[in-house]
């Protein structure tokens, strides 16, 4: 008798994994939709249960995490599908009862499994396929090359879409003076932690290449990745050079998720039941033993630029329920679109940046690929295909952050038996609201001190610079610079700790440094 016996035989569990990828370079290149690359990777989830017919015959839910193009309502040049779901399972031969299309962000990978899991212990499906895809790399290829696709679809069948969810992640104020995008927003979280550790530029450059330079070598090795690629040195990603232009003080390209991909990953799950009904094998099986999200304030509401509380509480939380520790894993992937969010995640661990078990299976966003909302859905799959081989320390940390620092959610999966348990989110929201929020000045006067900036560069020029700080009276300011001569030195120098003149044009504020 095993473990997985004594459980309800409705137990949800992942019993195939599957990935998609589609390279401009390749001989085979030929320029799949999302929803091509999505069915692809669900076809290999399919058939990694190593009961390829019988699992479809038994998938009756499907769950899809958002393309960018459902996200931000940004037209396609070939059209997309009015229902992504099932425009997927068309592909796959299936028709499902329940299609559903998840909200936006990088923890809806894990939110859509967790969905479906429930469905599955509820009785409402016995197997259900969840996947995601991006083709930007290609719609962005033929464009320029003046080829053609037909990617537009439609599908008569019903879809639950769980709207957009980005509410509250940007204020009004914020959007005003230009933080309107992931670059910009992380680059002043990142500044604001240099501050906060008392770091020069060249200091905190060094530790984000040092960073990433590990996932450089897993994602050169990874079958995968968008693109075929070599290990880079921390000097090689942190610093600027012709190949390597600043993006937004203190990014350099090679350290910003790369968003020009064409790649798909999917997940099977199914009940304990179907699964022993299906014939797939035990060996086959994973776990989830925890799963918790958490929503963060606004940015400009937050007390700390700084730090990420929903992620400290978030993966507090999993580890809590699953009854482990950090010693307990052998495995971690923590979402990487940049530097901030890795840091942040395992400092609230106690994990060193140089933890042997390393911080990614797929490589990271930078360089495996940043499959839009979809990146964890890959490190998911690996993180299966890992803990299959993994018998000292079978325990597996998935970390998937959304928006700006914004949602975080946090999964523990293992090929060791364990009850399902439901997505835990409210009362780990509730200690996070009832934390106070700051209430940022709308129209700035008078004198001020620089907590944070960044500049914004087209093609390595300054175009604008952001500060962030607080007035005389201790109330937080953003402002945009006033002239060339201050661009100038937020771009040339370090203006951390630096005073400021802030005056309200009648649309923003402006700063100016005197120097």
């Amino acid at each position: 008798m095993t473990a997985s016996t004594t459980l309800d035989p409705r137990t949800p569990i992942i019993v195939g994994v599957g990935q998609a990828v589609e390279r401009i370079a390749d001989a085979d290149y030929a320029g799949l939709s999302a929803a091509d690359l999505a069915a692809r990777a669900a076809e290999a989830a399919l058939a990694d249960s190593g009961a390829a017919d019988a699992a479809r015959r038994l998938v009756t839910a499907v769950g899809a995490v958002r393309t960018f193009e459902d996200s931000n309502a940004a037209p396609s040049p070939f059209g997309k599908p009015d229902k992504f779901p099932l425009a997927v399972a068309r592909r796959l031969g299936i028709a499902p009862a329940i299609a559903v299309l998840d909200k936006v962000g990088g923890q809806s990978p894990v939110t859509i499994l967790m969905e479906m899991g429930q469905r599955i212990l509820a009785g409402e499906a016995e197997a259900a396929l969840v996947f995601g895809a991006e083709a930007i790399s290609s719609a962005r290829h033929l464009s320029a090359t003046g080829e053609t696709r037909a990617w537009g679809e439609s599908d008569a069948g019903a879809m639950e879409d769980r709207g957009l969810g980005v509410k509250g992640l940007l204020s009004p104020l914020a959007i005003a003076h230009g933080v309107v995008s992931p670059p910009i927003a992380y680059a002043l979280m990142e500044n604001a932690r240099r501050r906060h550790l008392g770091l020069d530029k060249e200091t905190y450059a060094r530790a984000m290449g040092a960073l990433f330079a590990p996932f450089t070598q897993i994602a050169a090795a990874n079958r995968y990745a968008c693109a075929a690629s070599t290990p880079l040195s921390p000097d090689e990603i942190a610093t600027p050079s012709e190949r390597n232009r600043l993006v937004t003080d203190p990014y350099t390209i090679k350290l910003v998720s790369r968003d020009q991909v064409n790649q798909g990953a999917a997940v099977l799950v199914m009940s304990i039941a179907a699964a022993r009904a299906a014939g797939i094998p035990e060996s086959r099986w994973t776990f989830v033993h925890a799963a918790t999200l958490a929503h963060e304030k606004e940015v400009l509401a937050r007390p700390d630029l700084a730090a990420y509380p929903a992620a400290d509480a978030a993966l507090a939380a999993a580890l809590a329920l699953a009854g482990k520790t950090v010693a307990d894993f052998g495995a971690f992937d923590f979402y990487s679109c940049f530097p901030i969010p890795v840091f942040n995640a395992i400092a609230g661990l106690g994990l060193a940046a140089d933890d042997p078990r390393g911080l990614t299976v797929t490589g990271g966003l930078p360089y495996f690929g940043g499959a839009g909302n979809n990146y964890s859905m890959h490190a998911i799959a690996g993180m299966v295909e890992r803990l299959r081989d993994e018998s000292a320390r079978p325990f597996g940390l998935v970390g998937a952050n959304g928006g700006f620092q914004s949602k975080f959610a946090a999964l523990v999966l293992s090929p060791k038996a364990a009850p399902w348990q439901a997505l835990v989110h409210d009362p780990i929201q509730a200690q996070l609201d009832a934390a106070a929020c700051i209430e940022p000045v709308a129209e700035a006067e008078g004198p001020g001190t620089i907590e944070t900036y960044t500049v914004w560069r087209n093609k390595g020029v300054p175009t604008n610079a952001i500060a962030i700080g607080h007035l005389a009276d201790g109330r937080r300011f953003i402002a945009n610079a006033a002239d060339e001569a201050t661009l100038a030195l937020a771009a040339n120098g370090d203006p951390i700790g630096a005073t400021v003149a802030l005056a309200f044009d009648g649309k923003r504020n402006r700063f100016r440094i005197h120097d």
